[in-house]
């Protein structure tokens, strides 16, 4: 995440998008331990130290350009139903987030130096809980505790995709989510 606060448009906001579009290209043709702060400077058009200032060192820099791409910009499919809609969205968080983007995503926010980057990303994810919430208060129907989701359905996922010890699949997403739609307790 950026150190400094960026204003909406003008200067800032072009350097970092012409910074972001840089690595995202870099990140396309060259292998990461390969890519330094000044080859994306010069890619980027801008001096060295903008980048160190603004970002504080690399890690930072891949962090949040990690970020950038998790921010949500749709919300999450409307099935018509909560259960549905909450399966649905964690099918394709699995699927996302355990793809070879996915995890390379999710080792640039953790090993970033800014604590707030896996604050940031694990706020995502809420937000878009707190969207299927509010759709399904809106219907009418029983909600569900955004906590109780995240710890009981997506911690466990984050777990296996982190550690790999076995395949976050449709059917396994489904069940957790199930189970935890069933359980009172």
């Amino acid at each position: 995440m950026a150190k400094e606060m960026l204003r909406q448009g003008g200067r800032s906001a072009r350097i970092q998008e012409a910074v972001h579009r840089s690595v995202r290209d870099l990140l396309a043709t060259t292998d990461r331990s390969e890519m330094t702060v000044p080859m994306i400077a010069e890619k980027s058009g801008v001096t060295p130290s903008t980048i160190y200032r603004r970002w504080g060192d690399l890690s930072d820099l891949l962090a949040d350009v990690a970020l950038a791409r998790m921010r949500p910009i749709a919300d999450p499919d409307d099935t018509g139903a909560m259960a549905s809609d909450l399966e649905a969205f964690v099918v394709d968080y699995a699927e996302e987030m355990s793809s070879s983007v996915g995890r390379q995503m999710i080792s640039d926010v953790l090993n970033s130096s800014v604590e707030a980057s896996a604050f940031q990303c694990c706020q995502f994810t809420q937000q878009h809980l707190q969207t299927l919430r509010d759709r399904a208060l809106a219907r009418g129907e029983a909600a569900f505790d955004i906590d109780r989701i995240m710890d009981r359905v997506i911690a466990p996922i984050m777990y296996h995709i982190l550690f790999r010890d076995r395949d976050v699949a449709p059917d396994y997403c489904r069940g957790l989510v199930a189970e935890c739609l069933s359980d009172n307790g």
